[in-house]
């Protein structure tokens, strides 16, 4: 395991906040299991069953490339302990083995798709959250997390802060509403399986997240700056940079994942973010200047290209002061800087592949 990742792992166990325990000898199904955050909670049960005798965790990681899951997860997708699913998680799942735990983190993020693929965006979320919750009901599972955004919020107005229960305009007309709008009914089928059928499905709405798994051909800003440092190049930047976002190291966010999934009442959302670590464009692409491999590293203002129809309507990115409470009530607290993460990310891709 990179050596990042495996540091990583242990220091979420050490944590001593989740009991795993109660993973141990259970099934996890885990859709988009190659992606950023879901393969860090597959890391997670990795290591489980590689460092603890007893664990004996049998993971389904459910993707649409065989390949994918192989170069993500090297040597363990060959495990015993280690079954992969290659289909799409709309698909039936009729096939897919008993689950006692079931992760759906599958679906499509990038702001790139919203104007060319909105279906392909809007099914996973509606679709393939409908068939994976009815997976849970007839396995009675004992755990279902969703992952979801905080654009299921919509555009908010001027406020202090930011809470779960905050709700803003959203255009269904507006293609580029297909993400938040379908995460939106997500949620409401989570809710709607809870309340009707007792399936015990909780939510996350994961902000900005970064890490070893981060994928540098994101069309997002923080990982082309990462993709640049790594690479040795000057710090590309496609804006004034004057815009905040909000941060969350992987490694924190795992952590919060899991605790949702095992400790939280059914039913819920929780925001997941890190508050404290608030920066504006033009001073993270210092500070990853400062960390890339290339001794100078300068930032330099670059223009858009023709065509480039990034949109991001996060309400974190408008609104910089999110409120976790909720989410630190279970015990949660973030524990890695801004610096130190952006470190330990761009040292995870300098150091090998990522299993």
């Amino acid at each position: 395991m990179n050596p990042v990742i495996f540091n990583d792992m242990k220091e979420i166990f050490d944590t001593g906040l989740v009991d795993w325990r109660r993973l141990y000898g259970k099934t996890v199904l885990v859709s988009g299991a190659y992606g950023m955050l879901a393969s860090y909670m597959v890391f997670m049960l990795i290591f489980l069953n590689e460092t603890q005798p007893d664990a004996d965790i049998r993971i389904l990681a459910l993707g649409r490339s065989r390949k994918k899951m192989a170069d993500r997860f090297g040597d363990y997708a060959s495990r015993g302990y280690f079954t992969a699913v290659e289909q799409d998680v709309c698909a039936s799942s009729s096939g897919i083995p008993r689950a006692d735990f079931i992760i759906h983190a599958a679906g499509h993020s990038s702001p790139r798709l919203y104007g060319t693929h909105p279906v392909d965006v809007i099914l996973p979320n509606t679709t393939g959250t409908l068939g994976l919750l009815e997976k849970a009901r007839a396995d009675q599972a004992e755990g279902f997390l969703f992952f979801s955004s905080g654009a299921a919020q919509g555009l908010l107005d001027d406020r202090d802060s930011i809470a779960e229960q905050d709700m803003g305009y959203l255009d269904p007309m507006d293609v580029s509403s297909c993400y938040g709008e379908s995460k939106r009914l997500g949620e409401t089928l989570c809710k709607g399986y809870c309340r009707q059928y007792g399936v015990p499905a909780k939510v996350v709405r994961p902000g900005h997240t970064y890490g070893p798994t981060l994928d540098l051909n994101d069309s997002r800003s923080f990982a082309a700056f990462v993709s640049d440092a790594v690479h040795g190049r000057d710090i590309a930047m496609k804006s004034a940079g004057d815009v905040m976002r909000v941060f969350c190291y992987i490694g924190d966010a795992t952590l919060a994942c899991f605790k949702v999934l095992l400790d939280a009442p059914a039913g819920e959302a929780y925001l997941v973010t890190d508050p404290d670590n608030v920066l504006a464009i033009r001073d993270l692409a210092a500070l990853v200047a400062s960390l890339s491999r290339r001794p100078g590293t300068r930032v330099v203002r670059m223009h858009r290209e023709a065509g480039d129809t990034h949109v991001e309507i996060l309400p974190m990115t408008r609104h910089p002061r999110i409120s976790v409470a909720k989410l630190q009530a279970l015990g949660w607290k973030s524990r890695v800087s801004l610096e130190e993460g952006f470190r330990r990310t761009i040292q995870s891709f300098l150091t090998g592949s990522a299993a």
